[in-house]
C-alpha cells in the first residue's frame, strides 16, 4: 500500500513520462507535491524504488523508469493489493485475525480470518543506536501466511531511525526469515561481534562486509566477515498506528 504522497509522486512521474518521455526534475516533483525541500522527494523516490514501482538508472541524469502502477490502476487485476518486498500490514496489530463467533463460525470471511500463522517475537532490533543482541521469545503475533513463504520465521520490534528511507520506522515490527546467509543488497538482521544486533542493508565489498543504513545521518559500517553473522533476512513489516 502506498501513502498518499507516494501515490501522487508515482502518478506525476508516470504522466510526465507519457507526455514528454522525460522524467521530471527534483524541483518539478517538489513543486508538484508542494514539498519544502528536495530531501522529501528523495525519500519518496527511495520508498517507491524499494516497493518495486520505479527504478533509478545508473550514470544518467534524471533517469527514472516506472516499472509498474498500483493494481487499482489496472482493471484486469480487480483492485487487488500490490505485492512488494517487504510487504506491509498497516493498522492495529491486534486485529490481524478475528476469532469467529458462534453465529457465523462457518462464514467464508471468518474462515479466511483464521488462516494465519503464529510468529514468535524475539525482542528488539536496532535500526539506529546499538542495543543488546536478540532476546528470548517474549510473545507471539498472528501473520497472514502469504507474507512469509517457506522456512522458519520470527519477528523483532524496531528501535531507531536508521532505516527510514527503506520504509522501516521506529516502533515497526519486522518479519524475518531465519537464515545464516544473504545476498548483497538485502536487508538483514546482523549480529556484530556476538553482542550487537542491528537491522541494515548488507553489501559485500571485496573481503569485507558493509552494513548500510537507509538514512544519510548514519555512516555505513564496514567489518571483516568474521565479525558479522547473518541471523535472518527481512521479508515483511507490520505497522501499528
Amino acid at each position: 500500500m502506498l501513502t498518499r504522497k507516494q501515490h501522487e509522486l508515482l502518478m506525476f512521474i508516470h504522466e510526465r513520462m507519457k507526455e514528454s518521455g522525460i522524467p521530471p526534475s527534483f524541483d518539478e516533483m517538489k513543486d508538484a507535491l508542494d514539498l519544502r525541500s528536495k530531501s522529501g522527494i528523495h525519500r519518496l523516490i527511495t520508498a517507491l524504488e524499494e516497493r518495486g514501482f520505479i527504478r533509478r538508472l545508473p550514470n544518467r541524469a534524471r533517469a527514472l523508469e516506472v516499472i509498474k502502477l498500483p493494481d487499482s490502476m489496472n482493471p484486469s487485476l480487480g483492485g487487488r493489493k500490490t505485492r512488494f518486498e517487504p510487504s506491509v500490514i498497516e493498522g492495529n496489530l491486534g486485529r490481524v485475525a478475528t476469532p469467529p463467533s458462534r453465529s457465523n463460525a462457518n462464514s467464508p470471511a471468518q474462515v479466511s480470518a483464521m488462516q494465519v500463522v503464529s510468529i514468535p517475537v524475539m525482542g528488539r532490533i536496532a535500526a539506529g543506536t546499538p542495543i543488546e543482541a536478540i532476546q528470548t521469545h517474549s510473545h507471539t503475533i498472528m501473520v497472514p501466511p502469504e507474507m512469509l513463504g517457506p522456512g522458519e520465521h520470527y519477528a523483532l520490534e524496531v528501535r531507531g531511525d536508521s532505516m527510514i528511507e527503506a520504509g522501516i520506522f521506529d516502533g515497526d515490527t519486522v518479519l524475518i526469515k531465519k537464515q545464516d546467509a544473504a545476498s548483497t543488497g538485502e536487508i538483514v538482521v546482523a549480529l556484530v561481534d556476538d553482542e550487537e544486533a542491528t537491522l541494515k542493508r548488507l553489501r559485500r565489498k571485496g573481503n569485507s562486509i558493509a552494513l548500510e543504513a537507509a538514512n544519510p545521518a548514519y555512516e555505513t559500517r564496514i567489518f571483516p566477515p568474521d565479525r558479522v553473522k547473518v541471523q535472518g533476512r527481512l521479508v515483511g513489516l507490520l505497522r501499528k498506528y
